[in-house]
């Protein structure tokens, strides 16, 4: 994983920048007070027209167990990505991220799927959106299967209205089960100028 040196002087432009040029930041803990630019030399991606639903996943999907809602609950959507879980003791989601994405969302470059039991939020995703591509950053989930219908509803929604590029960051055997794939930096690049080079597509 490439990494860059720390800055806290990040403004939204800063971050839209970095994202239409591979970079993106963390935090080494949720109590670290600064960030750190991203750039790995490896990227995940779903291929859009890739995307694969496992038969049992699409047999609950059509029981529909959830209400799914997009940009409803933005800042609890994060807090819940940030919260910690027994398969995620830590995070890297700190208030300067959370401060910063939810400033995001407010002028329409990040989104939020949801998952909703009743009016309990159980899980979700969200990320960044620029020009024709998303910019998955994290997701959670307190039922079986939550995030992954919210992802499922994501690509859906990302195919529909004309988006070109999912990014997920990194790949995991988790993300490889709906067709993530690994790409070089340089492949990368050339589907992230494609991407961002088009225009602002509406989420």
């Amino acid at each position: 994983m490439g990494r860059r040196g720390r800055n806290n002087d990040i403004d939204v432009d800063i971050l839209l920048r970095a994202y239409s040029i591979g970079l993106f930041p963390m935090a080494d803990s949720a109590d670290d007070p600064e960030l750190f630019w991203v750039e790995p030399e490896v990227r995940g991606i779903i291929p859009l027209n890739d995307f694969h639903v496992s038969k049992s996943l699409a047999k609950a999907i059509r029981k529909r167990p959830f209400d799914v809602r997009f940009d409803t609950a933005f800042q609890a959507v994060m807090a819940g990505c940030a919260a910690e879980a027994p398969n995620r003791p830590s995070t890297w989601i700190n208030t300067i991220i959370r401060d910063l994405y939810f400033e995001l969302h407010q002028i329409g470059h990040a989104h939020s799927v949801e998952a909703w039991e009743d009016d309990e939020l159980v899980g979700g995703l969200y990320g960044v959106s620029l020009g024709s591509a998303f910019f998955g950053e994290s997701m959670f989930s307190r039922r079986t299967n939550a995030s992954k219908i919210c992802l499922v509803h994501l690509v859906e929604r990302l195919r529909k209205q004309g988006f070109t590029l999912l990014d997920t960051q990194f790949t995991t055997e988790h993300l490889k089960t709906f067709g993530a794939i690994d790409v070089p930096k340089t492949d990368y690049a050339k589907l992230l100028e494609r991407a961002v080079g088009v225009g602002n597509v509406d989420f």
